[in-house]
């Protein structure tokens, strides 16, 4: 029972080691939910109809991504360093961004016809109904998760996360059950699951959500600092959308739904390697804002070599099984894909770490930083796709993301030398992490003991 009561004080804990542990639990759940979806519309679908499927939930997600105007994180910033100004940050940043997702949707609306050619017109139709619905979803669930994480509530944070693909897994369970196998209805299932978790998470956030008026900084003062930080992510953010989207959109323009259905499982399967650094990424942000310098640079270098090392020991020996397991869960027809998993295992791997060197950046109000360091990369990778594609398929997409994420990781480095005289080698090790990894260990066994 103590032992009981004391995991329980250190879940519930406060600090970045709680929280930390916490999201990526978390993280870790949304991976393996993400995966059992992604086996069910594999099993439902076959190949061609999990790539038809993806289609669908594809523009959506790449269009929230280009509206967003860095808000959510401009909303984190600015909460963090304006007590008593939140009222007015997130009555902005929702006002603005239903604008936008009118916007979008016109787009969408006339132009998906145009950018799915190939595809049948059900497909079609159903694309349209659902990106033009989905954007002003995407984008208050995007408002939410920061508006949470600037008040310290991870515990909606994470729910947000791990509540819309659990309900969307549930709801594709209970189509398979009935026997209705239609990819529409299946679009129509993420779509309502979705509306039912913004509105939990909003109401579960009214104390946060409400915040008290007469104690802001003005509407204007609110708008600029609002909308002039949101201007300097929004680059970053902008290049990380195209940088994570700009492979499907190759798919979608060079290769057929069958290849964007075996693109999709191995992505998503790829992705559980990228568990503890996204629930760093996510959490050290708002941790370390405000704090000076050099205790961001320590804070922020620690959780990526840790990070790092303990990723790699993860993935090395389970590639050994992933191939084995990739048929077993999704069958035979996926197995075509396999070398790009491994591929792009250790690109999430190599970009997950530099997501993580980049909130440094960011916390010190420098994210042209990482704009600049975005653009090479992009430049590189977007150039790379077009020349690997054609001539290796799948596997040239893995490796044009894989070279581009070397690069993420090298102008990252290279940034925080030329800048912030960081020692490289100081960054990539350091021997005293060991010693702060046995330090927790001793006052956990210590703190056993005395109980």
């Amino acid at each position: 029972m103590a032992q009981l009561a004391a995991i329980r004080k250190a879940w519930r804990g406060n600090g970045l080691a709680q929280t930390i542990f916490r999201t990526s639990a978390a993280n870790f759940l949304v991976m393996v939910i993400s995966t059992l979806t992604s086996i069910v519309t594999a099993r439902m679908f076959g190949v061609v109809g999990k790539g038809e499927f993806s289609a669908i939930l594809f523009w959506p997600t790449l269009l929230a991504g280009l509206v967003g105007f860095g808000l959510p994180t401009s909303l984190i910033y600015n909460m963090k360093r304006n007590a008593g100004g939140g009222a007015e940050f997130v009555k902005l940043g929702f006002m603005f961004q239903a604008s936008v997702s009118l916007f979008a949707g016109i787009v969408a609306w006339i132009w998906l016809p145009a950018w799915l050619e190939s595809y049948p017109p059900a497909i079609i139709q159903t694309a349209r109904w659902y990106t033009v619905l989905m954007v002003p979803i995407l984008l208050a669930i995007n408002l939410i998760s920061a508006l949470a994480q600037s008040t310290g509530n991870f515990k909606i944070y994470n729910g947000v996360r791990l509540y819309v693909p659990l309900c969307n897994l549930a709801g594709l369970i209970g189509l398979w059950a009935v026997g209705n196998l239609s990819i529409h209805y299946a679009a129509l299932v993420f779509l309502v699951t979705s509306v039912l978790v913004v509105t939990w998470s909003w109401f579960s956030l009214s104390d946060a959500s409400r915040l008290d008026n007469r104690s802001g900084i003005g509407n204007g003062a609110a708008a600029k600092a609002l909308f002039g930080y949101g201007s300097k992510v929004f680059g970053v953010e902008l290049l990380g959308t195209l940088s994570s989207q700009f492979d499907k959109i190759v798919i979608l323009s060079l290769l057929t739904a069958k290849e964007l259905g075996l693109y999709t499982v191995v992505f998503a399967l790829s992705r559980m390697y990228n568990v503890v650094q996204m629930a760093i990424t996510n959490v050290i942000f708002p941790k370390v804002t405000g704090m000076d310098k050099d205790k961001i640079i320590a804070t922020v270098g620690r959780a990526f070599r840790l990070s790092l090392i303990a990723m790699t020991i993860i993935v090395v020996p389970s590639m050994f099984v992933g191939k084995l397991l990739m048929g077993i869960l999704f069958g035979a027809p996926f197995l075509a894909a396999s070398n790009a998993f491994y591929l792009l295992s250790f690109e999430c791997i190599l970009g997950g770490g530099a997501w993580i060197l980049a909130s440094s950046f960011n916390a010190m109000g420098r994210p042209g930083l990482v704009l600049i360091r975005q653009i090479i990369a992009l430049a590189i990778t977007v150039g790379l796709l077009f020349v690997f594609t054609p001539l290796y398929g799948l596997n040239g997409i893995a490796l044009a993301l894989l070279i581009g994420a070397v690069i993420r990781l090298i102008v990252t480095l290279a940034a925080m030398r030329i800048v912030f005289q960081v020692r490289i080698s100081g960054m990539l090790f350091d021997k005293n992490d060991f010693r702060y990894l046995i330090g927790i260990i001793k006052s956990k066994i210590q703190s056993k003991g005395a109980r």
